[in-house]
């Protein structure tokens, strides 16, 4: 196996298998702020893009719906999206005022806060939303640290740290 990664340069989307498009277009325009995009006309099946924050979602058609498992319960340890926001109180307001049931949760580490909040799409998808960008990104060994207001804006990044064996407390 290479020792060099894949030249990758951004996410471009996440593919999302649903009981209705509709009904999740609705909610993660409505809901998340997504705005529908043009997909190709030669797929020969059901299904919706969206884009927004930087990726696009896909969403496809189950071909057999009622099989798809309905997830009940909120486990914030599941496989997840996770979205950063302006105001953690602003969301969780939202979400009360939708009536969308959320779980939320506060991790502390080396004296920094993040909440999150935790719900499903429509199909059980567990969406995160979160301040998340208050955690400084860590590399364990050898790689300068960057400081970003928000993801995806590298010119503004400034390097803050250069990890060696002087790693954080936390992280040791």
């Amino acid at each position: 196996m290479s020792s060099n990664p894949l030249p990758l340069t951004s996410l471009n989307h996440i593919s999302l298998v649903c009981r209705s498009v509709d009904r999740s277009l609705e909610f993660y325009h409505n809901i998340l702020g997504f705005f529908p995009i043009r997909r190709p006309g030669s797929f020969d099946f059901d299904g919706a893009w969206v884009f927004n924050y930087g990726i696009g979602i896909h969403l496809l058609q189950s071909e057999n719906p009622e099989s798809m498992l309905k997830k009940n319960e909120i486990n914030p340890k599941d496989n997840h999206i996770s979205f950063q926001c302006e105001s953690m109180d602003s969301v969780e307001m939202m979400l009360k005022e939708i009536k969308i049931e959320y779980v939320k949760r506060r991790v502390e580490e080396g004296g920094i806060e993040v909440e999150q909040l935790f719900f499903h799409d429509p199909d059980g998808f567990m969406i995160e939303i979160c301040n998340c960008d208050n955690l400084p990104v860590v590399p364990i060994v050898g790689e300068p640290v960057f400081a970003c207001a928000r993801a995806g804006i590298l010119s503004r990044c400034i390097p803050t740290i250069q990890v060696n064996n002087d790693l954080p407390s936390f992280i040791n």
